[in-house]
């Protein structure tokens, strides 16, 4: 619609081009569409920046000047886009090691997902850029390293917040019930003080987003600090990062929940049934960093060993490298993550409504399996998804001080 319709600009591009008049090059006016990617420095000349605002001049340029989309606007700071080659795909995986010589990474899942190994490389973000314009998850690894370990003991945060009440899931019949959530923490790592179900088998729960938002800053604030001091690729991932979208969007878009949230799960290692999962498969409407911060050790009767839960982890269709890390005795697996790409969604959920018509559920119209998160896809049906659908599942083996960044839209199970 005509910018006169539409004056706050509902969709970006009405945001774009209801703005696009105010914007000008080294504008400060309050009518700016993004908040300046660069900060502000000490004022110089007319503008009352040190640097151009990129994001805000590159929009600019193209929308008053009619620069087509594939020419580069003239910037007066020098760009590394200039430098960039044409063909991402080919360039990460052909070329990478001459590109990206300076930073230390692999590709793992048939080079779907790309591992940083060093966290404290600064360059990262310059070859997770690249993976990032192709919608593909990353791992980084060691984020622990950088973390005050004492805090995230299941030990210390049963100490510091077990009277308080959360909501419980129980994982397998979908229950939840509000409870005190030292009963969780103490059936943490000792499964003889967790709940059991009817026939006496052992309860997989789950704390369900505890806590989230703006009460995990307000309950944890040390923990809260610790987590944000060590997040991956600051750039994109700290909310102040200066290519975090989100962070800067004005004020009267409506912001997805952008946490940080807990999410606490007892193991399917002390349990029977192997084929169910602390997270069914689901989609997030945000891009998602995930960190394993700790991994509890189970103790108690049904326990599998510790080479019992190597071995499960090594049935799985795993990666050569993700093999070799099992075998690291410094590495301490935790979870194991199945992840899927956005375009395959729809073949999915075609897949998932097949397989309930084939166990006599009844499929309503508006039931959506993805996003009533009511599956957690085993390893027949991934079997049968790939054979019957050619969805190869990606699978993902997520060790202690592990982040796992995924893009909005991605299928994941845990």
């Amino acid at each position: 619609p005509p910018a006169s319709q539409n004056e706050q600009g509902s969709t970006l591009r009405d945001l774009l081009t209801t703005t696009a008049g105010k914007l000008r090059l080294g504008s400060t006016d309050a009518g700016i569409a993004f908040a300046p990617v660069y900060s502000t420095g000490t004022a110089s000349g007319k503008s009352g920046r040190t640097m151009p605002n990129i994001l805000d001049d590159i929009i600019a340029s193209v929308v008053e000047n009619k620069i087509p989309p594939n020419r580069a606007p003239k910037i007066n700071i020098k760009s590394e886009i200039k430098d960039e080659p044409k063909d991402d795909k080919k360039c990460i995986q052909d070329d990478g090691s001459k590109l990206y010589s300076d930073i230390q990474y692999s590709w793992i899942c048939d080079k779907h997902v790309l591992w940083l190994r060093d966290h404290k490389n600064s360059n990262n973000w310059k070859l997770f850029k690249e993976c990032w314009k192709q919608g593909r998850p990353v791992l980084v690894s060691g984020m622990h390293k950088k973390m005050n370990f004492s805090l995230w003991k299941a030990e210390s945060i049963s100490l510091d917040f077990g009277n308080q009440q959360a909501d419980i899931l129980n994982c397998k019949d979908s229950i939840i019930s509000n409870t005190n959530v030292k009963e969780f923490w103490d059936g943490f790592e000792d499964v003889s003080k967790r709940q059991k179900v009817k026939n006496g088998e052992t309860a997989l729960l789950k704390l369900k987003d505890w806590p989230s938002g703006e009460d995990f800053k307000a309950m944890m604030p040390a923990r809260y600090e610790d987590l944000l001091k060590s997040l991956p690729l600051p750039e994109y991932c700290s909310p102040e990062g200066k290519l975090n979208l989100a962070s800067h969007l004005p004020g009267f878009f409506v912001r997805p929940d952008l946490g940080p949230r807990l999410c606490s799960a007892y193991g399917v290692a002390a349990t029977k049934d192997h084929d169910i999962g602390t997270t069914n498969l689901h989609i997030e409407v945000s891009d998602v960093v995930n960190i394993l911060v700790y991994v509890g050790i189970a103790k108690g009767n049904g326990v599998l060993s510790k080479s019992g839960v190597l071995k499960k982890f090594e049935e799985e269709d795993l990666d050569d490298l993700l093999r070799k890390r099992l075998k690291d005795s410094s590495e301490l697996p935790g979870a194991l993550w199945h992840i899927y790409a956005g375009k395959d969604a729809d073949k999915i959920r075609e897949f998932l409504q097949k397989i309930a018509k084939e166990q006599g559920l009844e499929v309503l119209p508006e039931h959506d399996p993805i996003r009533d998160q009511s599956w957690y896809v085993n390893k027949k049906l991934r079997q049968r998804l790939l054979e019957e659908y050619g969805v190869k599942t990606c699978t993902v083996i997520q060790f202690l001080g592990d982040a796992i960044i995924l893009p909005a839209g991605a299928l994941h199970q845990v």
